[in-house]
């Protein structure tokens, strides 16, 4: 395992080497003073097809964004729910678009582009409604999002294509078909696809004739697709779910580790940045406040997406500005989600608390 310097909880720059450097992190993020860059809006003002009125969207928070680069402009794929008075878990969530022309600056689009709809996948969207978007691009220039639908039972990994980024045609859940239907049922999130950079873009790369995603929320799975939108687990040596990479008690990520923006295929290996979360109590770590939040990283075998090459050891992005240790989630969370390579830097996009959207930058080198 590589072990890096211990990053102050507090530190505003996080620090260490690069991809084309000689170890394999993306790191070196640090957090303009421009953040939070989306904040809730109780203007914004939408006609729920499910009941027919008129609901502010995005009065509650706006948070856990997607990103994606077209046309020189980025764009974010955001959550954001409507009732600041329900308990967390019982809002409905909408995904909205954002887009800017210098990454920090955004400009929401009026309506969310993704919502529970009076459709055969009402059963999996509502009431809860539709969350925490991954976005890639296919190597045709469809627009791929992955999404939880939350029924308030199941979380359930759903797939939606574009070729705009505004009209989204849904596709129901990954794991569908998979195996007889046998997982239709079983608790699913946050599919992170493996990408590479293609003139600039991340773009969702084939090893073995076949796309692969990290996915999961306690532990990291590993599934598998020939067209992006079925996907198959891989499945361990007694026809479990394979877990690729689990927790580590008495550290920062002793809780969870949830996938977080897709994932980069690179000469050294695939580097999966991840959400990791602290326990509470016995097994948690001492780095990090319990309960936290933080962005580690991960690297697999690149022609070998199962197998575990190294962890780094510390979290390269915590909670450290006032905003991401307060609102809905104040035990403190910078929830990685969105990566986009825009300009020669890296801008990294993240929930903060489940209220608001901030950003990390690093230099390519």
């Amino acid at each position: 395992m590589t072990k890096t310097k211990l990053i102050p909880f507090a530190a505003f720059v996080f620090m260490s080497l690069a991809v084309s450097g000689q170890e394999p992190w993306l790191t070196g993020f640090e957090k303009p003073s421009f953040n939070p860059i989306l904040r809730a809006d109780s203007t914004a003002v939408f006609t729920d097809p499910m009941s027919g009125s008129v609901v502010q969207w995005q009065k509650a928070d706006v948070f856990n964004p997607g990103a994606i680069v077209r046309n020189d402009t980025v764009f974010l794929l955001f959550r954001a729910e409507d009732d600041p008075d329900a308990i967390l878990g019982g809002r409905t969530s909408r995904i909205g678009l954002a887009y800017s022309t210098d990454g920090i600056h955004f400009e929401k689009y009026p309506d969310p582009v993704l919502f529970p709809d009076t459709d055969e996948f009402a059963i999996w969207d509502q009431p809860g409604g539709v969350e925490d978007p991954r976005v890639v691009e296919l190597p045709d220039g469809t627009y791929l999002m992955l999404y939880t639908s939350w029924n308030r039972k199941i979380a359930r990994l759903s797939a939606a294509v574009s070729s705009d980024l505004r009209t989204w045609e849904k596709k129901g859940p990954v794991f569908n078909t998979a195996y007889g239907g046998r997982f239709i049922n079983t608790w699913s999130k946050s599919g992170s696809v493996v990408t590479e950079l293609v003139g600039g873009r991340l773009i969702a790369k084939k090893i073995m004739d076949k796309y692969w995603m990290y996915w999961g929320e306690l532990f990291m799975n590993l599934a598998s697709s020939e067209d992006g939108i079925h996907w198959d687990p891989l499945l361990d040596e007694h026809g479990e779910l394979l877990h690729v990479f689990e927790p580590t008690l008495n550290d920062f990520d002793s809780h969870l580790v949830e996938p977080g923006p897709p994932a980069l295929y690179t000469e050294k290996g695939i580097l999966v940045l991840y959400n990791g979360k602290n326990l509470s109590g016995e097994g948690a770590g001492s780095s990090v406040p319990e309960n936290t939040y933080c962005g580690g990283q991960v690297l697999f075998g690149k022609e070998n997406p199962a197998k575990l090459i190294s962890r780094l050891e510390e979290p390269f992005i915590c909670p450290s500005l006032s905003h991401e240790i307060s609102g809905q989630y104040k035990a403190g969370t910078t929830f990685i989600e969105g990566l986009v390579y825009y300009r020669d830097r890296w801008f990294l996009y993240y929930g903060t608390a489940d209220s608001m959207v901030g950003v990390a930058v690093a230099n390519s080198e």
